[in-house]
């Protein structure tokens, strides 16, 4: 089992930034792979970005199309600690965004990932 806390939402202008943190406890934390999400009122789950568990990899991360160049995400394996840094907010990046993992490789297909968070609110006014 992993369990998984977010932290660092809140109310920021449109243009501004936020940092998310998840952090991550119970079972080894190395060989997983973590992702952000979102989730708008009434819209589906949606990929934000992964990040693959090693540096090592050509593949380490990945964003959807509508974040990419705005946000980076990162993780620190010796705080099991994933981040979420998200710079030029728009109003459409409204919404829960929830931190999750995977022992089932690279995946931006939320159904491949097992562990989920609760989500922290991110409002983003125009």
């Amino acid at each position: 089992q992993v369990q998984l806390v977010e932290s660092g939402g809140g109310l920021v202008q449109a243009g501004g930034s936020l940092r998310l943190s998840c952090a991550a406890s119970g079972r080894t934390f190395l060989n997983t792979v973590m992702g952000w999400f979102r989730q708008a009122p009434g819209k589906e789950r949606e990929f934000v970005a992964r990040i693959s568990w090693s540096a090592i990899s050509t593949d380490y991360t990945y964003y959807a199309d509508s974040v990419k160049g705005r946000f980076t995400i990162s993780r620190d394996n010796a705080k099991n600690t994933i981040y979420l840094q998200m710079n030029s907010l728009k109003a459409e990046d409204t919404a829960v965004y929830l931190c999750a993992a995977t022992n089932r490789g690279n995946s931006a297909n939320v159904a491949l990932y097992d562990y989920w968070g609760r989500g922290t609110q991110v409002t983003v006014s125009s």
